[in-house]
């Protein structure tokens, strides 16, 4: 009996990925794969039929059908407000946990570190990654970082479950939340909590700065690593790198009811059309496709063939070594060294061998959320102003407030206003930190916006405000 057709969808991509898509499904079919493929149009051509996101509505139909989602890199325009599609399709699917596998190769792919086996889980839809921004003067740019309790918890049991189901033995979070004690602190606290409930993982803590040295010198010091977006991106292509090559390693996008998959690098549309790229990367994504629609036999057919290829030293150019590689080809010719192996198993390399997959769990398991008090107590409000602060400051200080008083002038972060450093550059962007008067009381709403109306009245112009409050009696602002 013919095995049953899953259903995936595919998008060749731009630049290179038409080529290393090909090569990719040519691989996959050799091996068996039983895959109903529903081709679909996405990325640049997309873009510049005026779709600002790079993918048609009627497209996320066919992807939602699916049971998978195997995609190419994609080139996004320069300018004309259009938006990064990987962060489109992940945000619109709910596509939370970013899984990519960081393995050496030694001796077969030059590396400093022959034993590293690294997996990063990378939160998929928060932290500054999000991309909003403003201009809020000519002179300053904003960029909102922004982490939830659901994100945090989602992302960090996730990477708890995905070590015990692979049999991993630590879990290591990395935050800045020595300096970004709110935001990151969230993340490390949620961590530390839900840590608690995996005595049988070992866990641990880096601040990110000295976490990433350690990663870059040390990886074999590392097993699981999770993290927010932002470092989660930039750290996942560095310990690729550091493994053997960013041209090896695939990633998958894991949500509730949808799953995406795709090499972690670029488009390199300066590579495109030449039959140089290395298709590795997204192999390996659909290598973890298969696993994901349960079909581990494949998987494990195409996985040991790739392994193979490589130890008998055929290799595109991104990894070609003297005296280390045997066979200099291109992107059709490595698949088709593959194809030719399938069945086969590494000799020194470590062959793999896929079971049933076993689907990791996704419960939040958020405690019920208790009662807070929370306090109004203030309003930072921001101006553009575009002359000294000897000339603001009469300006800001003679405006009169029942509740509220002028505590603190600051610029790019930095106080300047009641004391300041001469060495301090000012822009044309001032925080004024208003705080409420009688501690004894929480401000109104009301209170507070009349402050504004003063504002506007003394032609002070507001850019931005952020209202400060207490939760449970600590500040919920820095």
């Amino acid at each position: 009996m013919p095995k049953k057709k899953t259903p995936i969808a595919v998008a060749a991509g731009d630049g290179i990925g038409p080529e290393i898509m090909e090569a990719t499904l040519n691989i996959l079919d050799k091996a068996g794969a039983a895959l109903d493929i529903q081709h679909v149009e996405i990325g640049e051509k997309v873009y510049l039929q005026g779709e600002l996101t790079g993918i048609a509505p009627a497209t996320w139909d066919v992807i939602r059908d699916a049971k998978a989602f195997l995609k190419g890199p994609i080139t996004t325009p320069q300018g004309g407000g259009f938006k990064s599609l990987n962060v489109t399709i992940r945000t619109a699917l709910g596509l939370y946990a970013n899984i990519r596998p960081c393995v050496a190769y030694y001796p077969f792919v030059n590396t400093k570190h022959p034993g590293m086996n690294v997996v990063i889980v990378r939160e998929n839809e928060e932290d500054l990654y999000m991309g909003i921004e403003y201009r809020q003067t000519p002179e300053c740019f904003e960029a909102l970082k922004m982490m939830t309790r659901l994100g945090c918890e989602r992302i960090i049991r996730y990477a708890f479950e995905y070590a015990l189901t692979n049999e991993r033995k630590k879990v290591t979070c990395f935050t800045k939340d020595n300096i970004l004690k709110l935001s990151d602190g969230l993340f490390h606290k949620t961590f530390e909590e839900i840590g608690l409930e995996y005595p049988q993982l070992e866990k641990e803590h880096w601040i990110i700065d000295i976490g990433a040295a350690k990663l870059a010198d040390t990886p074999e010091a590392f097993d699981v690593i999770v993290m927010p977006n932002l470092y989660g991106d930039i750290l996942s292509d560095v310990a690729a790198q550091i493994a053997g090559s960013v041209g090896l390693a695939g990633s998958a996008n894991i949500g509730t009811s949808g799953a995406m998959f795709e090499a972690i690098h670029g488009s390199a549309p300066r590579r495109a059309g030449q039959n140089l790229a290395n298709p590795s990367g997204l192999l390996l994504a659909a290598v973890q496709m298969l696993i994901h629609i349960g079909q581990p036999d494949c998987a494990t057919l195409v996985h040991n063939a790739w392994l193979k290829t490589l130890e008998d030293g055929v290799h595109t150019y991104d990894i070609y070594k003297e005296k280390i590689s045997k066979e200099k080809v291109g992107t059709k010719e490595f698949a088709e060294a593959v194809e030719s192996r399938i069945g086969e198993k590494p000799d020194q390399l470590p062959s793999v061998h896929y079971t049933s997959h076993q689907p990791i769990k996704h419960t939040a398991k958020s405690k019920k959320k208790g009662e807070h008090k929370k306090e109004l107590v203030g309003i930072d409000l921001f101006i553009q102003w575009d002359s000294s602060l000897d000339t603001l400051l009469p300006k800001v200080s003679s405006i009169d407030h029942p509740y509220l008083e002028l505590k603190m002038i600051s610029n790019r972060g930095v106080k300047v206003w009641p004391e300041r450093h001469p060495e301090t550059i000012c822009c044309d962007n001032w925080r004024c930190r208003f705080i409420r008067k009688d501690s004894t009381r929480s401000l109104t709403q009301d209170e507070v916006l009349t402050l504004l109306k003063k504002f506007a009245d003394s032609n002070l112009e507001l850019v931005q405000t952020h209202f400060l409050s207490l939760y449970d009696g600590h500040p919920g602002y820095t």
